[in-house]
């Protein structure tokens, strides 16, 4: 059990836009994290997970992490803190470039999740110019991206946190219009949305979102973990690093900072996942992790309960 009283803790990470067989797809990673948590006292995750458009499902023993936190987090620079009761202050902002539907379309949609979840989103902006976002695929089919503007993103967050007292941002912008999801399971928006998370996280939560994606966001952002320095007062009533008791990767995508620092600085339990397949080749042995190698998520789930037990089954 973790030292800050949170108990068994699970972090589970499926990296975003490298075609994770599961994943990889809008919310098909969902039943696996709802059975997890089930077994568990916290699950930590991150979007990728869970964000599946207009179908959530929050949870009230799973910390919804922006995967640039989730570094911090495994790194012990930052610790979680759970809201447990009322919720952030949500601001939504918007990129000037979309059109004058879409801006309606998602006020709308934020209208509605205030209306009948109860969510907070405070107040809205207008980027001042145009985010201007390119996407491109690597050599090795991860997705990638960049801001031609990324200025005009912390102007907005700033104001949001400011003058409008946000805790939490949403960040909708316009993206390239011929990049579509061809199928294989690699988002090719997957890279440009972690840029601009990381962009504005560094005093709140935040998630960026495409046109459909508001409603899930909106509801998991609600009660995101609040970010907690190490100096910060509340630091003992915190979820650290070195109160996680296991982390869940694919097999072949071991090479995220989070995984590496959870799996070479902290006591976690690796379990990698061979079924779920990407395009990464980071191999947790060739990273020098100890890990335990299981064929499917089921197994994964079954592994965590007897962990939490004080089984070892890895013989």
């Amino acid at each position: 059990m973790g030292s800050t009283g949170h108990g068994y803790t699970a972090v589970l990470i499926v990296p975003t836009g490298v075609g994770a067989s599961i994943g990889g797809y809008a919310g098909d990673a969902l039943p696996v994290a709802k059975t997890m948590a089930s077994v568990v006292d916290t699950l930590i995750t991150h979007p990728n997970v869970m964000n599946g458009a207009s179908l959530y499902w929050p949870l009230s023993n799973m910390l919804y992490t922006e995967g640039y936190l989730l570094d911090n987090f495994a790194r012990g620079k930052i610790g979680l803190l759970p809201v447990t009761t009322g919720g952030h202050r949500i601001g939504l902002l918007l990129d000037k470039e979309m059109t004058k539907e879409m801006i309606e379309r998602h006020l709308q949609a934020a209208d509605a999740a205030r209306a009948t979840l109860g969510i907070n989103v405070c107040n809205y902006l207008v980027t001042d110019e145009e985010v201007g976002v390119t996407v491109a695929m690597t050599s090795t089919g991860a997705s990638r991206g960049d801001l031609n503007n990324l200025g005009t993103l912390i102007r907005g967050a700033e104001r949001l946190v400011k003058e409008c007292k946000c805790t939490a941002i949403a960040v909708v912008c316009k993206f390239p219009e011929d990049e579509s999801d061809q199928g294989d399971g690699v988002d090719p928006v997957g890279g440009m949305e972690a840029i601009i998370s990381h962009a504005i996280t560094s005093k709140v939560a935040a998630e960026e979102i495409g046109f459909t994606f508001l409603p899930c966001v909106l509801a998991y952002l609600h009660r995101a973990p609040v970010v907690v320095p190490p100096e910060d007062p509340r630091a003992n009533r915190a979820i650290w690093a070195r109160d996680v008791d296991a982390v869940i990767i694919p097999a072949n995508a071991a090479g995220g900072l989070g995984t590496i620092s959870l799996g070479l600085q902290t006591n976690a339990l690796v379990i990698a996942v061979e079924d779920n397949k990407t395009k990464m080749q980071a191999e947790p042995e060739d990273l020098a992790l100890d890990c335990v190698r299981v064929s499917s998520y089921l197994e994964a789930i079954g592994m965590l309960a007897a962990h939490r037990a004080g089984r070892d089954l890895r013989g």
